[in-house]
């Protein structure tokens, strides 16, 4: 096991009716002035909205609203939420959604106390020095931001989706209710499914030495996910189900199964290019099709950990460690499509010209390679998308 630091500050609210005490939990901290981000009218049609805001307002919290936050968050928005955040002097973003909403609150908590232009900080030519605290009400499991240090942001100007990661992206609290997601579509819920897989997959399929624990950690939130997955496909109001995939999307992404590895996440670096490129490409959905790619193209550099994850994961019994990876991926993929995920790049009805472009995307125009059990440069990469379409 590698040395490691574990920082998970975010103070988490979990259970039923949760979100009517914002005003109470926000006020706690002395906060006077917040900023309400929100995506668009499905807040408002659940009741949520009324909600909040009663809360708040029963709290004597003063609300700047900064609703519209599109999927994929774009730089635009994040740059026009700041300004109002400065100009009204708001103290607090508070991000009532998915990942989306989430990132896109965490961006303009960075951009509102920081001079300069937030792109810098992704391109690295500047380094943030402070952020607005950000807290969440989660109405989707999916991306873990609610707990993680990450955030993605795309600049369509320039067709680019990147993440800055560090403990300035960490909210302070987040509430979550697993009834707010009851009424997630079907698509969406899949999407989070795979994406909460996803977070944990890209921590344990890494090039270290062993570490059982956190191996143990990853495998059971994994077998977890998979079978309360296969119930909301059916039951979309189970609780427990929604209470499980709810709780896994933070434990995912909080850094949790990371523990005493090295990280790398390089199925997100080819789905950020994708998705980058093709707004309309929701996150999970190219995870879906790029994870078992990328699993057949780098099998055979670690037979034994993909082995391990087909046994304790997927149950295969095949003794033959190749025969067994070979077996999970494709119980992996299987399990994908049953959730009514797309299987190949062409089912997004993107052209095949285009390969060359995402694989340019991904390597920063041939400037980067990204980290895996191969290394992924040019050549490999637009194999990988090929493999795939």
């Amino acid at each position: 096991m590698l040395d490691f630091t574990y920082y998970a500050p975010t103070k988490v609210h979990f259970g039923k009716g949760k979100e009517q005490q914002v005003g109470e939990i926000v006020a706690s901290y002395g906060f006077h002035t917040v900023m309400l981000q929100y995506g668009k009218e499905s807040i408002k049609k659940s009741g949520l909205y009324d909600t909040v805001m009663a809360s708040l307002s029963a709290a004597g919290i003063r609300v700047v609203e900064m609703g519209g936050v599109e999927p994929n968050p774009k730089i635009t928005f994040v740059r026009e939420a700041a300004e109002l955040a400065k100009k009204e002097g708001v103290e607090l973003i508070l991000a009532v959604g998915g990942g989306s909403v989430i990132d896109s609150s965490k961006y303009t908590a960075l951009a509102a106390a920081n001079d300069g232009d937030v792109w810098d900080f992704i391109t690295r030519k500047r380094t943030p020095e402070s952020a607005l605290p950000v807290g969440v009400i989660l109405t989707i499991a999916a991306a873990g931001s609610e707990m993680s240090g990450s955030a993605v942001l795309s600049n369509l100007e320039l067709s680019m989706k990147r993440g800055l990661n560090g403990d300035f992206n960490r909210p302070l609290f987040a509430i979550l209710n697993p009834e707010l997601t009851y009424t997630v579509s079907p698509y969406q819920t899949a999407c989070g499914i795979v994406d909460i897989m996803a977070h944990t997959m890209e921590r344990y399929f890494t090039d270290c030495e062993p570490t059982p624990l956190t191996d143990r950690l990853a495998e059971s939130i994994l077998v977890s996910v998979i079978e309360a997955g296969k119930v909301l496909m059916d039951t979309p109001d189970d609780y427990e189900a929604r209470a499980t995939m709810m709780w896994a999307s933070s434990l995912s992404h909080n850094d949790l199964t990371g523990c005493g590895r090295e990280n790398a996440l390089p199925v997100h670096q080819l789905e950020h290019a994708l998705s980058g490129e093709f707004d309309h490409i929701a996150h999970g959905a190219g995870l879906a099709v790029l994870f078992p790619a990328w699993g057949r193209y780098v099998l055979e550099k670690n037979l034994p950990r993909f082995a391990q994850f087909a046994r304790r994961v997927w149950g295969v019994s095949e003794e033959d460690d190749r025969l067994a990876a070979q077996a999970g991926i494709e119980k992996m993929a299987e399990y994908f499509a049953s959730l009514g995920m797309p299987q190949r790049l062409s089912d997004f009805d993107i052209p095949k010209n285009s390969l060359a472009k995402l694989t340019e995307l991904c390597t920063f125009g041939n400037t980067r390679t990204v980290k895996s059990y191969v290394e992924l440069n040019q050549k490999t990469i637009q194999e990988i998308f090929e493999s795939c379409y």
